[in-house]
């Protein structure tokens, strides 16, 4: 398959590297530190306790469904008031706990395959979580960065589809998005006109009638693979 594709958009988290061990890692770095800086915070809300109620702020405040940061920050003032600690600690926590969020690890094919994608296109990071490639390190490979609480709506809302088109001066159904949920990524994606690519490393059924991706793959490389193919292709035939 063949398609008219000038530039790629990529979800971030699960796409690039495995969410769930850097968020149990960053939630560990945290309750360290707070063991340390507020003992009756870390003893009131081990690391459970602290996601239910950030689960519960969340659902208190839909106008935050697209700031993780805003969510986690009103989180950790609400335990540090609730346990009697000082809630101006709320800030250094924040940061403690961003800094180990930003420690991911990447799948093994990411990063030789990023770097084989931005060989052949612009490619721009469009994410509803709030890591920073900046931090990361892998910034060098992407336009620009726009994530959900930058832009002020989350995937699958299109607008933020199309202010990454609109950034990339290229046309919606031109730009091939990435990612690996069904729904944010490659539903969201084509109901914003874009074409859509599916990783899907757990090898896991389409649930759905309608709305197929027009790429799947179970890894980036093998992404990065038809990319090269395609682009030989077009050569031949130019």
């Amino acid at each position: 398959m063949t398609l008219p594709i000038r530039a790629i958009t990529l979800d971030l988290d699960d796409t690039i590297w495995p969410i769930a061990p850097v968020m149990i890692r960053a939630e560990s770095v945290l309750i360290d530190w707070l063991r340390e800086h507020a003992p009756r915070t870390a003893e009131r809300y081990p690391a459970q306790a602290m996601r239910e109620l950030r689960d519960r702020i969340a659902a208190q405040r839909p106008d935050l469904a697209h700031d993780f940061t805003e969510q986690r920050r009103l989180t950790l003032e609400h335990m540090l008031r609730d346990s009697g600690d000082d809630t101006a600690l709320a800030a250094a926590a924040f940061d403690v706990f961003f800094a180990a969020r930003c420690e991911v690890e990447h799948y093994a094919d990411s990063e030789h395959a990023l770097a084989r994608l931005a060989a052949r296109l612009p490619l721009a990071a469009l994410t509803n979580g709030n890591a920073d490639l900046h931090r990361i390190g892998l910034m060098p490979l992407f336009r620009f960065q726009l994530g959900a609480r930058e832009h002020g709506r989350a995937k699958p809302d299109a607008s933020i589809f199309h202010a990454a088109c609109a950034r990339l001066e290229v046309e919606p159904s031109q730009v091939l998005h990435v990612g690996d949920d069904i729904e944010m990524d490659v539903v969201g994606g084509a109901q914003a006109g874009l074409r859509t690519c599916w990783i899907n490393r757990e090898h896991r059924s389409w649930p759905r009638e309608h709305a197929r991706p027009d790429l799947e793959f179970t890894t980036l490389a093998e992404l990065a693979d038809w990319l090269d193919a395609a682009h030989r292709t077009d050569t031949a035939t130019a």
